[in-house]
């Protein structure tokens, strides 16, 4: 049974989730995008995963670093959500980070961030999934993370 991409993709923005940037780095290049899917996959090991699209420069970047991280948004930080969902070609344009113990951007006021190595990737459709086994984590209780409860995907108009 073939299903509808529409309304999958309608089916989806409904579900509700925290926005997290992914960012890696090596030797003077970074790059970072905003994911919606992303999930915890095991606590011991402390293993995370996230669907990262195919097309993204971030995916060869992340191979040659063989790590990265994982910044949860605060709530005031959707401006940032935008950014690294955009194409522009420096998305850290204007933005604060740290480095983290790995060498990868943590951005600043982030509500939390995970800092992994690359244990293991696939090919999943048009994503390719990567999964991460956590080395640092540190969360701000003092910050609310931003959720987007009707994603990208509710606009979604397919393709005539």
């Amino acid at each position: 049974m073939a299903i509808d991409e529409y309304a999958f993709r309608k089916a989806l923005a409904r579900f509700a989730s925290g926005v997290t940037v992914i960012t890696a780095a090596t030797e003077g290049e970074m790059g970072g995008i905003t994911v919606s899917a992303f999930c915890s996959l095991s606590l011991l090991p402390p293993l995370v995963l996230a669907c990262i699209d195919e097309r993204a420069s971030i995916l060869p970047l992340l191979r040659r670093s063989g790590a990265f991280a994982v910044n949860i948004l605060s709530d005031d930080q959707s401006g940032l959500s935008n950014q690294f969902a955009s194409k522009m070609s420096d998305k850290f344009q204007g933005v604060s980070y740290d480095v983290g113990p790995l060498g990868q951007p943590l951005l600043a006021g982030a509500q939390a961030y995970l800092v992994c190595t690359l244990v293991h990737e696939w090919k999943g459709g048009d994503h390719r999934v990567v999964v991460g086994q956590v080395e640092a984590a540190s969360a701000d209780e003092s910050r609310t993370p931003l959720l987007y409860y009707a994603s990208q995907y509710g606009s979604f108009q397919p393709l005539s």
